[in-house]
């Protein structure tokens, strides 16, 4: 799964490195070390305004949690901040967003947590966590969906009533990472993002062939400090590597 990740950019640097085309950012984001569920993040998509012919590469914030449109409470996102590759194509929360909102979620890297066997017996090792990122450091294009979603008695005409969220897609860990965790965020290559977000391509199998795991020797994983497992932490020092004389 993917539960924590890190994302420092800025708009400006993430509109040139994904080329994007058009931004709908009201107030930018700060610096984020450590970026939770129900968080509020960039994402690119592409999608055409009523009235126009032609969609474009678009640069939004939704809120980390998807929220499928007939929901009746938007808590619901809590529960759904990541959504299967091998089922997101059928599940009821999640199919029509994979057949037509998909997204890019720009981040620096992601963090998963290790369970160590056990030293003595009866006693509960401690998670040490890790930081996943590529070594050629670039951001990561993670797959992602999103929803639209606003209270049954507000004004659908009202831009404010408006939720929009996304969920990660994962799939089983590549071996570079699958040691720290079976499951991990699946990732797009330039080459497949324009594919990815065209909302006109709804057919379930070409796109899920467009989602691999990262290849093999592409991620770097090393241990970071326990801060990070307080969503309160935050700063650069949170993917900083473990000294050498520390386990």
């Amino acid at each position: 799964m993917c539960g924590r990740y890190a994302a420092s950019r800025s708009a400006d640097d993430l509109v040139e490195e994904f080329e994007v085309e058009r931004v709908e950012v009201d107030e930018p984001l700060p610096a984020d070390y450590n970026v939770a569920p129900t968080k509020d993040v960039y994402a690119v998509l592409t999608r055409a305004h009523r009235g126009e012919d032609a969609p474009h590469r678009t640069l939004r914030v939704l809120r980390w949690g998807l929220v499928p449109s007939w929901a009746k409470d938007p808590g619901i996102g809590s529960r759904m901040i990541n959504a299967r590759l091998e089922t997101a194509a059928h599940k009821p929360a999640f199919r029509r967003a994979f057949a037509r909102r998909r997204c890019l979620v720009p981040a620096d890297g992601y963090y998963e947590w290790y369970t160590p066997a056990a030293v003595e017996p009866g006693r509960r090792p401690r998670k040490q966590p890790f930081y996943i990122h590529r070594r050629d450091g670039a951001s990561l294009a993670l797959a992602g969906i999103y929803e639209f979603w606003r209270p049954a008695d507000s004004d659908p005409q009202d831009p404010a009533s408006w939720l929009t969220s996304m969920a990660l897609l994962t799939t089983s860990a590549p071996d570079d990472t699958g040691r720290l965790h079976d499951r991990a965020p699946l990732l797009l290559e330039r080459q497949d993002w324009q594919a990815w977000l065209d909302p006109e391509r709804t057919d379930a199998d070409p796109l899920v062939d467009l989602l691999v795991p990262a290849a093999p020797g592409d991620l770097e994983a090393y241990p970071v400090s326990t801060a990070v497992n307080n969503v309160r932490n935050n700063g650069p020092d949170l993917v900083e590597p473990l000294p050498p004389e520390q386990p």
